[in-house]
């Protein structure tokens, strides 16, 4: 969102530094006059006149620098001059009350301080300005003390201002203000600055009054953490009156409420270079009508709000910037009650840092939501501040109709209320960056769209850097009717057809018509119902000519189709469409032009189809089409005798790939020079990347597929695709599946299905996971949530107890054989979160789960975290392991069973949630494996170790710390299985060593 800025200009008023130097007669010669000696001597009655001189001029002369007429000092004074002005420092304490004297030239020099039982009291058109030497900065304020009062007695005609010599943001402390209020700091607080003292139990205290002041050039920084901004009001009650401020060209905040009850209206803030508006310390009073302004890049926020929540309120708060940035920030719990606000041009709309709760925040009566852009019409008129400021912010209202060539301001926000109508001869030009809102009143949103008639032109102009924009105020799918285009090509409706919308008069014989050209546009959140029948599209093509020109191109979030060719010739390419729920590619009345290099994206279920074909076949030609869904659903279908040429098509995650929903001849569909077979899937590689189209979705991660069945063959995954695990996914013998590193595999489990969801490569497999520190492989849950889905399973052909074959207690795998040298694969960097889905109580899935997997596979830096069940279950077999950190599992961090004998190396076991079970499980016959560096660390008690019927280990490197029960054996077997640092282990011992393993290494899956 950009907005223009004119006639940018400050108005203050300069204080010219005049020094009294006499208001009387020069030097008077009782003697003889010299009447040409330019001075006042003798008889003379002024400068060489009166006396026996010529006569006294009647006028004063008051620009001549000389005391003439009946002027009582140089150039003032008399009937015709200003009144004599007198050079005034204001410094130190003012123990008394004090009026000022507008005529005077005020300068501050250091900290001016109004004492307590003092008032000061400036009049309309006084100026004060801050001379700070150089490091007295900080030094240089105004403050009124808790007990003191201020009132500013400003006009509109003539404020009062605050200002600095040089003109420098920062080279001033402002105005601070402390009171007797309530604050979270309690009672005689210090505050950050000047060691005032502030807070109290009076909410209703008053320090004065505010109106019509300027505040310039303040915000000086003591350090990083404190600084000094244009108004601060510590813990100032509401018996305190302010309205009509201007706080410009600040270095920190323009106002910054500590705490307290005061209230204030009708705020300018321009130009502040941390926050416009800051509060802090449980502040609950209520700022109405405020209006912010950025046009210089760097600044903090627009908002920031911090502390405890005490639920102030804003209402009318317009917040404007020309370059990006945050509008509205709140830190920890805070909060407020927002009503009428308007947000232009910011990158982030809402940012709860801390992570917050969205409810502490509510705006125009519902929970805040950070995805929303709050874009609106001004809640507050920018020529309030007429008084401060001429500055002019300019949003135009685009409505109505364009007869005659018209080309859009990038730097100017759009509102388009209405419908926009570009008349047959003229051309509307859209450039680079533009962004048109369509601001919607409700039951108006099939009446809100842009139409370019048969006979005019567009030309959007966009790029990738800086794409046109069309969206609209709620941010709603549905809440507007799109762009829509209408032609003179062919179309079986035949010439001068009228469109399902708007009565648009569209088609003729000019196949070769030429509508304009679009490159680079964003149509978002459109596609308006007029009924069952009859809908806007996204982008609405009403026999287009093959002349025009259109690429690069996003339909997103629509609520009928993404783009709709009403016949035509028109050809396009390189499209996005995502979430449209009717259907994202369209169309009908005999098109039978080409659109290339096309990806759709559907998340979000209920939609009708990707593709939609209708009427008679005049064989339009799809070329590279990429169709991805993780919702299921229809991929194409073709109504009627309609029919297509496509080229490169790549479905994925679709239940039906084609439909002849009309029983349409198979044969008027050829897919890659073949004729079209519903019972073929068309699942290949993608044939379009959306990475191409991270101009418009601003993620180089939108790209996504489906895992699901199984994987006969050699399969490597993308790391720039996002994996959608629907079901299980089964490598099979003979079969390697690569995951390279950075991909990132989400389980996405419908209700009752997690224990149906899960990864196994089946014996006779392999697995190669390729992380890194840097780019881990991923492997979670949609739902973030414990025992969501079955983890990693791997099943080997190395010895088990439970013989050959065996049949593992979960999913039927088959696992166990006579080779221990057998080779599952390799994994390096894996993290698997949210596992361990539960069959019953006796049989559960885990983070990872090794079946008979023999010592020829690698397996190193696994993280294990928030499982249900335990973290890694060795079922037997001869694999060894390194590095492994296991998080909050709530069965067991380690578990083994059926005769494990290999080794597990540089271990971490975490617990911070009560209710596991153990650090390690041991269970069955004893093959003696190792753990070499086992650290665990508990802040909830439990056990640590527990060792059933004979099982045991040798362990070396062993530190246990916050256990309540260190060893446990659970039926009695012999202590001696288990031996801890070459002897035998002791249950009494605390085994409290120093930890060997550093947690700090699995800072790639831990992010601390």
């Amino acid at each position: 969102m950009k907005t223009k800025i004119f006639k940018f200009s400050m108005m203050f008023v300069a204080a010219l530094a005049l020094t009294l130097t006499s208001c009387g007669s020069d030097d008077n010669d009782p003697a003889a006059p010299t009447c040409s000696d330019g001075i006042q001597n003798g008889t003379e009655t002024g400068v060489d006149c009166g006396g026996t001189c010529e006569p006294c001029e009647a006028e004063a002369t008051c620009d001549d620098g000389i005391q003439n007429g009946d002027e009582e000092g140089v150039d003032c004074g008399g009937s015709s001059c200003n009144a004599c002005t007198e050079s005034v420092e204001l410094t130190g304490s003012q123990t008394e009350d004090l009026t000022l004297d507008a005529a005077n030239t005020y300068t501050l020099t250091n900290s001016f301080s109004i004492e307590t039982g003092a008032t000061l009291t400036i009049p309309a058109g006084t100026t004060i300005t801050a001379t700070a030497a150089s490091g007295e900065e900080t030094n240089t304020y105004i403050v009124v003390q808790k007990g003191g009062a201020i009132n500013i007695e400003g006009t509109a005609a003539n404020p009062v201002v605050f200002t600095s010599s040089n003109s420098t943001p920062g080279s001033w402390g402002g105005l601070v203000i402390a009171g007797d209020a309530t604050t979270t700091k309690g009672v005689d607080a210090t505050a950050e600055v000047g060691n005032i003292i502030y807070g109290g139990s009076n909410d209703a205290d008053n320090s004065g009054s505010i109106d019509y002041l300027i505040i310039n050039y303040a915000g000086a920084q003591i350090n990083s953490e404190s600084q000094y901004n244009g108004l601060t009001l510590y813990a100032v009650g509401s018996g305190t009156s302010i309205s009509n401020v201007a706080l410009l060209n600040g270095t920190d905040d323009g106002v910054e409420f500590f705490g307290g009850t005061v209230s204030a209206s009708n705020f300018y803030m321009e130009n502040n270079e941390d926050d416009a508006i800051d509060w802090t310390e449980g502040w609950n009073g209520t700022l109405t009508d405020a209006y912010v302004l950025h046009t210089v890049d760097g600044f903090s926020t627009a908002v920031e709000a911090d502390g405890d929540n005490n639920n102030p309120s804003l209402v009318n708060l317009t917040c404007v910037s020309t370059v990006g940035g945050t509008a509205l920030q709140f830190k920890k719990e805070s909060g407020a009650t927002i009503t009428g606000l308007s947000l232009n041009g910011y990158d982030t709309s809402l940012d709860f840092r801390d992570g917050g709760a969205v409810t502490n925040v509510t705006i125009d009566g519902v929970v805040s939501n950070p995805a929303l852009s709050y874009v609106a019409d001004p809640s507050v008129d920018i020529t309030m501040f007429s008084w401060a400021t001429d500055t002019e912010v300019e949003s135009n209202v685009l409505t109505g109709t364009v007869t005659a060539d018209l080309t859009l301001d990038p730097a100017i926000d759009y509102f388009l209320e209405g419908s926009l109508s570009v008349e047959s001869g003229a051309t509307l030009t859209i450039p680079a960056g533009t962004r048109i809102v369509a601001d919607v009143q409700a039951g108006t949103e099939t009446s809100t769209y842009v139409v370019v008639q048969k006979g005019g032109a567009i030309d959007i102009q966009g790029t990738a850097a800086e794409p046109v924009i069309m969206t609209s105020a709620n941010e709603t799918p549905g809440d507007w009717g799109g762009l829509v285009i209408a032609g003179d090509a062919t179309t079986t409706k035949g010439v001068d057809a009228v469109a399902e919308v708007g009565n648009i008069i569209y088609g003729g014989t000019n196949d070769m018509d030429n509508s304009g050209s679009i490159d680079y546009l964003i149509i978002n959140f459109a596609g308006a119902q007029i009924n069952s029948e009859s809908q806007y599209n996204g982008l609405t093509l009403y026999a287009v000519g093959s002349m025009t020109s259109i690429s690069n191109v996003a339909l997103l979030n629509g609520t009928d189709d993404g783009v709709e060719f009403f016949g035509g010739t028109v050809s396009a390419s390189n499209f996005y469409m995502e979430n449209n729920e009717d259907d994202a590619i369209d169309w009908t009345e005999g098109w039978n032009g080409t659109l290339t290099d096309a990806y759709v994206l559907h998340t979000v279920d209920g939609f009708s189809t990707a593709l939609e074909a209708d009427g008679d076949n005049n064989n339009p030609t799809l070329t590279n089409l990429t169709c991805v869904s993780t919702v299921g659903g229809t991929a194409l279908q073709f109504k009627k005798e309609s029919g297509a040429t496509i080229t490169g098509l790549s479905l994925t995650g679709y239940t039906t790939s084609i439909d002849f929903r009309d029983g349409g001849a198979v044969t008027n569909v050829t897919i890659d020079g073949a004729t079209s077979d519903p019972a073929a899937t068309y699942a290949a590689p993608a044939t379009v990347s959306a990475n191409d189209f991270i101009w418009a979705t601003g993620n180089d991660e939108a790209q996504s597929a489906i895992l699901t069945g199984s994987v006969s063959s050699d399969l490597t995954l993308d790391a720039t695709i996002t994996y959608f695990l629907q079901g299980s996914l089964s490598v099979e013998e003979g079969a390697k599946l690569t995951i390279p590193a950075g991909t990132e595999i989400v389980a996405d489990v419908e209700a009752g299905e997690a224990t149906s969801t899960y990864i196994v490569v089946q014996k006779g497999g392999e697995i190669d996971i390729q992380g890194t520190a840097a780019n881990p492989v991923v492997m979670t849950s949609s739902a973030e949530t414990p025992g969501d889905w079955g983890g990693l399973v791997i099943a080997g052909n190395a010895t088990t107890t439970k013989g050959v074959d065996a049949v593992a207690e979960v999913g039927n795998i088959i696992y166990g054989g006579t080779d221990d040298a057998d080779s599952s694969g390799n994994i390096d960097y894996l993290i698997i979160n949210y596992a361990g889905a539960q069959i019953n109580s006796e049989s559960q899935y885990n983070g990872l789960t090794l079946y008979a997997v023999g010592s020829g596979t690698t397996i190193d830096w696994v993280a294990l975290l928030n499982g249900t069940d335990d973290g890694v279950e060795f079922f037997g077999g001869t694999v060894s392991a390194n590095n492994f950190y296991m998080e909050n599992n709530e069965d067991d961090a380690i578990d083994w069973t059926e005769g494990w004998n290999g080794t597990l190396t540089n271990a971490y076991v975490s617990h911070t949630v009560a209710g596991f079970s153990t650090a390690v499980e041991a269970d069955g016959d004893n093959n003696n494996p190792s753990l070499v560096n086992l650290t665990c660390v508990s802040t909830v008690d439990g056990t640590a170790l527990q060792f059933k019927k004979e099982s045991g280990a040798t362990i070396t490197g062993l530190s246990l710390t916050g256990y309540t029960t260190n060893v446990d054996f659970r039926d009695g077997g012999a202590v001696t299985n288990v031996t801890v640092d070459g002897a035998t282990i002791d249950p009494a011992a605390a085994y409290d060593a120093a930890a060997t393993v550093d947690v700090a290494t699995f800072a790639w899956a831990t992010g601390n």
